[in-house]
């Protein structure tokens, strides 16, 4: 029989070859999946009664000839009859699978196939493609060829006895790469490593027990041995029952997705969905500390098995791209090459999902266990601290659920929820205006002096140091009612929560307006601001401060950037606090000696610069003479 393909276009060929398929290597998944389905499919009428013959070997052979330049896709599914080639094959784009689905709705087992197109991937690199196939109907075997244009042979084969179906490829010169076994073999890893039915491919050498051979000691002696390579575990941990997994099982399968990464996953949510979508899955999440891997395309999805992509933006939500992990739905549309995602309600359906079960997980792991010291929760919090953050600033739903779960915690390392630690200060914490202060550190060892004065008051000190951190401060004053977040280097100890009580000056008015210049005489006053306070005696002659305001958001401009440029651009600026009650104070004050005058105030200064990590280089070393030099 001589024919012409039933396609509109007069010439698809050159149409398949460059613009349907994204990626000329995908021709093998297609071919594969298109087995695949043969197989399912045979399984299927098996199950019904329909086929009563025996099974029996049902794995997919993929194999290489480099003499005859031929790559070779072999099943043992349902074949296809003549009738079938013609519709299925001559008909282009008239899907199998649909018809198929159609009158056996109550499979279970999943088909993959959906659009009629795969087997024409094979001629983006093929000169021709032949089809040996004969169906489980008591049918003549049938031979089809055809040389990458519209015209084709089929007539029976009377050598092809076996049932199932042999694609033989016959690779074109500008593709001899896929003639190389080490080239098929990372595809087949890449794109058919989980599919359903097992794909045997060359074979592998293993070390094994000598049935024959003993060392010394009369134990077996290890033997090299060769047996068929099967590249794919048809029944991945995914498509287990969670119940029958063990942390174990977990993180094996963890390195079998990602061997490279060789640290151990913090814990996982095992997803398994099937109303009002199909969506089945593991999601790990990952040591985040405090830097956001910038390589997020670590969650694969797959469709029935079949890897599709890893980039799922849009099936995830942006702020779970920080974790690793695969996802599984045949709910999920693709575009005719299965290779781009295209966005619907049920995608969008399936991202509100996945961002629930992480919120319902980290909730669940919040929930203190009798006898426990410590929550889940609080066990992992440092290491998954940015991620909730991240998740809170940039997913509204996520925020309010995880408001109830998100953990403060102190310089001391104890945790807190938002309630709690609420409830612990506000009595002392809560200013003139009721408003509740929340005093915080970004490193606990620089602004350890400011850390033991606030102490020494009675007040706690929270530890807020990872990059998201201003960004979620001004995030928190939004939520939390009558609420202001502080630095504990902003301002004077006195300062940091107004109270009506002020402490006398012992300066006056005039002395004071004296002080002033003598101080700013002495400092760089495009970074410095001298601010004259009434403190306590005790409190250090200067201190250096920052302000709240301007630090925050010089903060988040440098992260953010947009709008925010114009903050991130500015010089970062300091208060420097001259104590007038200090009796250090006072003698500058009364100094009559112009030069001692300057290398009190020069001290001063430097000392509360040292105290902020600010006296560096040769004001540093100026300093040290100096004060040998005034002992």
């Amino acid at each position: 029989m001589q024919g012409k393909l039933n396609v509109q276009t007069e010439n698809i060929f050159p149409v398949i070859k460059k613009f349907l398929y994204s990626d000329h290597e995908i021709f093998l998944r297609e071919l594969i999946s298109n087995a695949v389905d043969a197989t399912q499919k045979l399984k299927t009428l098996s199950t019904r009664g329909d086929f009563k013959g025996e099974l029996g070997d049902l794995t997919i052979d993929v194999k290489i000839d480099s003499k005859k330049k031929t790559l070779t896709v072999s099943d043992r599914g349902i074949g296809m009859t003549a009738d079938e080639v013609e519709k299925y094959i001559n008909q282009i784009a008239f899907s199998g699978v649909t018809d198929f689905m159609e009158k056996y709705k109550d499979s279970h087992e999943p088909l993959i196939g959906h659009f009629g197109l795969g087997f024409y991937s094979a001629f983006m690199v093929s000169d021709k493609v032949e089809i040996f196939t004969k169906s489980w109907k008591d049918e003549p075997a049938q031979h089809w060829s055809c040389e990458g244009n519209p015209e084709f042979s089929m007539e029976e084969d009377k050598k092809h006895t076996d049932r199932g179906t042999d694609i033989v490829l016959h690779i074109a010169d500008d593709c001899k790469e896929f003639l190389e076994e080490g080239t098929i073999l990372q595809l087949l890893k890449k794109y058919c490593r989980f599919m359903p039915v097992a794909i045997r491919f060359g074979e592998e050498s293993v070390w094994v027990d000598s049935e024959t051979d003993c060392d010394k000691d009369g134990k077996p002696k290890r033997v090299e041995k060769k047996q068929p390579r099967i590249i794919n575990d048809p029944e991945p941990a995914w498509k287990k029952s969670p119940s029958s997994l063990t942390d174990e099982d977990y993180k094996k399968f963890y390195h079998e997705l990602f061997p490279m990464n060789f640290e151990e996953p913090l814990f996982q949510i095992h997803l398994n969905v099937d109303y009002p979508f199909n969506l089945t899955g593991i999601l790990y999440f990952p040591k985040v500390r405090k830097t956001i891997d910038p390589n997020r395309n670590k969650i694969q999805l797959y469709c029935n098995q079949v890897f599709v992509t890893d980039q799922v933006e849009g099936v995830v939500p942006d702020y779970l791209m920080l974790l690793h992990g695969v996802l599984d739905s045949p709910d999920i549309p693709l575009n005719v090459s299965r290779s781009y995602l295209q966005s619907d309600g049920n995608v969008k359906k399936i991202s509100q999902h996945i961002s629930k079960k992480v919120a319902d997980k980290l909730e669940e792991m919040s929930k203190k266990k009798e006898g426990e010291e410590k929550s889940a929760l609080e066990e992992k919090w440092d290491d998954i601290k940015i991620f909730v953050q991240y998740g809170m600033l940039t997913d509204e739903k996520f925020c309010e659920r995880a408001m109830k779960f998100y953990l403060l915690k102190g310089v001391d390392g104890t945790y807190y929820t938002l309630d709690s630690y609420r409830e612990k200060i506000k009595a002392l914490q809560t200013d003139k205006d009721k408003t509740v202060c929340y005093l915080y550190a970004s490193d606990a060892e620089e602004e350890h002096a400011y850390i033991e004065k606030a102490k020494a008051k009675g007040y706690d000190v929270l530890l807020m140091d990872s990059p998201l951190e201003s960004h979620f401060i001004n995030l928190l004053e939004q939520k939390l009612e009558k609420s202001r977040f502080v630095r504990v280097d902003s301002d004077t100890v006195e300062k940091l929560i107004p109270h009506d009580d002020a402490i006398p000056e012992k300066l006056s008015k005039e002395e004071k307006e004296k002080l002033q210049p003598i101080i700013e005489g002495e400092i760089d006053k495009q970074r410095f601001t001298v601010q004259l306070e009434s403190l306590e005696e005790s409190d250090a002659p200067m201190q250096v401060t920052q302000s709240e305001f301007m630090r925050r958001y010089r903060e988040m401009a440098q992260t953010s950037g947009g709008g925010m440029g114009f903050y991130g651009e500015l010089p970062e600026s300091y208060n420097l606090v001259v104590n007038i009650n200090h009796p250090l104070i006072t003698r500058v004050l009364n100094e009559t000696d112009g030069e001692k005058q300057k290398e009190l105030v020069h001290q001063l200064t430097d000392l509360a610069l040292l105290a902020n990590g600010l006296l560096k280089g040769e004001a540093l070393s100026k300093f040290l003479k100096r004060s040998v030099e005034m002992i």
